[in-house]
């Protein structure tokens, strides 16, 4: 099974911008569908990109255009660029793998087995 690490997260003014990074291990990494999830207090988590062994991309409407995932299959390393960042950006936001492809529903977060334990974002005005 894989493991999953996050790091990148942090504060920063609303307009900046920060980059994810979510580092896989134990198991191969080309075996995984990826994705980013986040969770603001008192929300429920909710899918924020997802890509899959084709490199093909899904968003949340809400940060389509600001955020990009991206993965480098050499390092086994995840990524989620993340731009012209908002107040409501602000969330822990967790890595997840599963060893299947969602689909249309790449964004329930019922559907990855393997998490990991996630990084703060704080967005501030």
């Amino acid at each position: 099974q894989v493991q999953l690490v996050e790091s990148g997260g942090g504060s920063v003014q609303a307009g900046g911008s920060l980059r994810l990074s979510c580092a896989a291990s134990g198991d191969t990494y080309n075996n995984y569908y990826m994705a980013w999830f986040r969770q603001a207090p008192g929300k429920e988590r909710e899918g924020v990109a997802g890509i899959d062994s084709h490199g093909n991309t899904r968003y949340l409407v809400s940060v389509k255009g600001r955020f990009t995932i991206s993965q480098d299959n050499a390092d086994n390393t995840l990524y989620l660029q993340m731009n012209s960042l908002k107040l409501e950006d602000t969330a822990m936001y967790y890595c997840a793998a599963d060893r299947s492809w969602g689909g249309a529903y790449w964004y329930l977060d019922s559907w990855y087995k393997y998490w990991g334990q996630g990084t703060q974002v704080t967005v501030s005005s």
